[in-house]
């Protein structure tokens, strides 16, 4: 099992220096990649009162492509991953080049984890419709897989049309995987025709062992091999209780999961040092 971390966005802070300190540490211990989270607008809850409580204006969240490429330039082993992209709420075109000039830059260490969405605000900051994103998503897909294979691409769809033109430079990997995060069934029907792994979000494996059956199951459907499929869960640090770590990665391996990564955000950590020291205690009680 690939053993990463989750970069905790809303807690870390965007000074530079810590930023790169993440990287550099992450890929020192010996973990194999940095999953991050992406959300472009937080709302005020006190302006949108749809919002909820989920993130806010609040939390900080850094850009992922552009994050990714600051640390790929700090590292020379450490793999990357959205965990997830918002991909309906994003120009498909753009996304593609994003995703081809980080894989370029970091020398094909690249996953593309991607998702529908649940923040309707960025949606309609973006000229989005937050309501077919679904359907929409397929048609990205398509045109993603194009871009980054064929030098020249003839794409039309609903939503983007690209006429004899194409990326330049090609990703190193043709085509970067894509990952699918999600548990809605018509998501895991997505990803077992159209994708090459699954972020759940499940706390547990026992929790996650319904859905990776039903996907397993789609992915038998779709004549493919769930040995060919990757699955990343995620480890919360929680209160650092190492064998609570081991009991889930022992779970977590006997269903399948190719790679993991632990989350300190959520555990009263409060300084980027806090977190660096969380991640390498993980790292130190998983070999």
């Amino acid at each position: 099992m690939n053993l990463g971390a989750v970069f905790p966005q809303t807690e870390y802070g965007a000074d530079p220096a810590a930023v790169r300190d993440y990287a550099q540490t992450v890929e020192g211990l010996g973990l194999t990649h940095v999953l991050a989270y992406d959300h472009v607008l937080g709302a005020d809850p006190a302006g949108r009162g749809e919002w909820g409580r989920r993130y806010t204006h609040k939390d900080a969240f850094l850009e992922p492509f552009v994050l990714f490429s600051y640390m790929a330039g700090a590292t020379t082993r450490l793999g990357f991953i959205t965990g997830i992209l918002i991909l309906p709420q994003r120009q498909t075109a753009l996304v593609a080049k994003q995703a081809a000039t980080l894989d370029v830059l970091s020398i094909g260490r690249f996953r593309l984890g991607i998702g529908n969405g649940w923040n309707a605000v960025e949606f309609e900051a973006l000229g989005q419709d937050f309501h077919r994103r679904g359907r929409r998503i397929e048609a990205q897909i398509a045109l993603l897989r194009e871009l980054w294979t064929k030098p020249l691409v003839t794409f039309t769809s609903e939503w983007d049309t690209v006429i004899a033109a194409g990326l330049n430079p090609m990703p190193v990997q043709q085509p970067i995987p894509i990952w699918f995060g999600g548990h809605a069934d018509p998501v895991l029907r997505r990803a077992a025709r159209l994708g090459d792994g699954w972020l759940p979000n499940w706390r547990s494996p026992d929790e996650a062992r319904p859905d990776v059956d039903k996907l397993r199951a789609y992915l038998a459907e779709a004549g493919r091999s769930a040995s060919d499929f990757g699955l990343e869960a995620r480890i919360p640090y929680g209160d650092g209780d190492s064998d609570k770590w081991g009991t889930l990665l022992e779970g977590w391996r006997a269903l399948g999961a190719t790679h993991a990564s632990v989350n300190t955000m959520g555990a009263g950590l409060t300084t980027p040092a806090q977190h660096l020291a969380a991640v390498e205690r993980f790292s130190q009680s998983a070999k």
